[in-house]
């Protein structure tokens, strides 16, 4: 008998199934939650747009492997640079190393506005511990709420000012 044949058995088959789930594991875990993308494509359309679950799938293919192209070319600049951490201003120069460039100038913008906020609400935060009161107020949970939709309306508003400054010429 042919030792080679034992892959067809038990313990080549349970190798085989191991291999698979990891492959199935390994794409959930590239892609984006389908929810997110659903509402976010929700949020574009018109309220009595349906949308199929197969666009939802194409859209979460699309968008994860945009993000992906993103992070990779902020990740081999950070790399070439020495650094461990790829922050937001990494993510900027890749979009528009990579020709984004209707999308790096709003997001820099957002990017800098965000660090304002932090700022400020660190600044709060340092006042309301040396006053003896250490509480999250209703603007500090709101800001945090509402990160992913202001960065939503401001990529989506600057794509719009862009293809608007491109119709005038």
């Amino acid at each position: 008998m042919d030792n080679n044949l034992s892959i067809n058995g038990p313990s080549g088959a349970s190798n085989i199934n191991r291999e698979v789930d990891h492959e199935i594991i390994r794409e959930h875990e590239r892609l984006l939650p389908i929810a997110n993308v659903g509402r976010i494509m929700k949020h574009i359309l018109p309220p009595n747009v349906k949308i199929s679950k197969q666009s939802k799938e194409t859209m979460q293919e699309c968008v994860s492997e945009f993000i992906s192209f993103i992070t990779g070319e902020a990740t081999d600049k950070c790399r070439k640079e020495r650094r461990k951490t790829v922050n937001g201003d990494d993510v900027c120069w890749a979009l528009q190393a990579l020709g984004f460039d209707d999308y790096a100038g709003p997001l820099r913008r957002y990017l800098h506005k965000y660090r304002e906020m932090e700022g400020d609400r660190a600044n709060q935060e340092k006042a309301k511990s040396t006053n003896g009161h250490h509480e999250l107020g209703n603007n500090d949970l709101r800001l945090n709420n509402n990160h992913d939709h202001d960065l939503r309306e401001y990529l989506v508003d600057g794509r719009r000012r862009s293809e608007d400054d491109s119709d005038r010429v």
